[in-house]
């Protein structure tokens, strides 16, 4: 599905979601930071841009389906989900309480708008290959966005699944590795190397782009590759800053999964109140 497209519009909206997700997490208790950080432009073009996904169509069965595959990364998506309706925003200062519907991992038995359980990674793929399928035996048309952790690559089953999807022709499917370089416990390419990204996934038999993953433009360009004529499924290799927005904690493993100290929290939120402004502004 193709919209008309404010860039100016998504870029503020990517800055209003860091905000609250900044205080969603708040300081002194641990969150993932960095990876929900750096997802942000991706998820906004892909709810408020591309997707045929609103709160009135959310169990329409002929809706697009999104599929966050790192799903420690969830809370990006419920902060979106608050800012569609589909949950109430009041809700997201709940996240990781005991008896609340957002969990720190998606969980689809208690939280409205998620469309699979994904806390183990390397699933994501796989779940969306079933979903997938299941839309051409009921003669269903719609498409299948998840985002993969660059981390989560070095798991043996997104290759497995990647060759499934190229096998079974299920060109509705898209793909959009956060290639923010780093993993819990430090740096991607020294863990185990995943490059050349986009040659891999073309091996696979993927359609394949490399964009900057904070660039909306980029983003949306690359999104409209998803069309009715489209012969593969696609592959969009994302560069993007773990902790993106937040200075203190950009480019480092060390907040993937920490907290901000009340200095920190109060410095991370005026430094996103003033991109905010600056981007007011304009």
């Amino acid at each position: 599905m193709k919209r008309e497209v404010n860039l100016k519009e998504l870029e503020k909206k990517a800055y209003q979601i860091r905000l609250e997700l900044l205080r969603m997490f708040s300081h002194g208790k641990v969150h993932h930071f960095g990876g929900s950080f750096s997802c942000v432009e991706l998820t906004t073009a892909l709810y408020f841009y591309k997707m045929n996904y609103s709160a009135e169509n959310k169990d329409d069965p002929a809706r697009d389906r999104f599929i966050m595959s790192k799903g420690h990364s969830v809370p990006t998506q419920y902060v979106i989900l608050a800012m569609l309706g589909i949950i109430p925003m009041d809700e997201l200062k709940t996240i990781k309480r005991l008896g609340t519907r957002l969990q720190g991992h998606p969980d689809i038995l208690k939280t409205p708008g998620l469309e699979a359980p994904t806390g183990s990674l390397g699933q994501g793929l796989s779940y969306a290959n079933g979903i997938a399928l299941a839309a051409k035996m009921d003669n269903l048309a719609f498409n299948i966005y998840l985002i993969l952790g660059d981390g989560e690559l070095q798991e043996g089953q997104i290759w497995e699944a990647a060759m499934t999807t190229s096998h079974y022709h299920l060109k509705n499917i898209c793909v959009l590795v956060d290639r923010n370089k780093y993993q819990s416990q430090g740096e991607v390419d020294q863990m185990m190397g995943i490059d050349p990204l986009t040659e891999k996934w073309k091996s696979f038999g993927w359609q394949s782009v490399k964009i900057d993953g904070h660039d909306i433009q980029q983003i949306c360009q690359a999104l409209d590759l998803m069309h009715d004529n489209n012969e593969k499924p696609l592959a969009i290799i994302a560069d993007t800053v773990k902790g993106k927005g937040i200075r203190c904690i950009e480019n480092t493993f060390k907040y993937h999964n920490f907290m901000l100290t009340e200095e920190e929290y109060l410095q991370a939120e005026k430094e996103i109140l003033e991109n905010i402004t600056v981007l007011a502004n304009e």
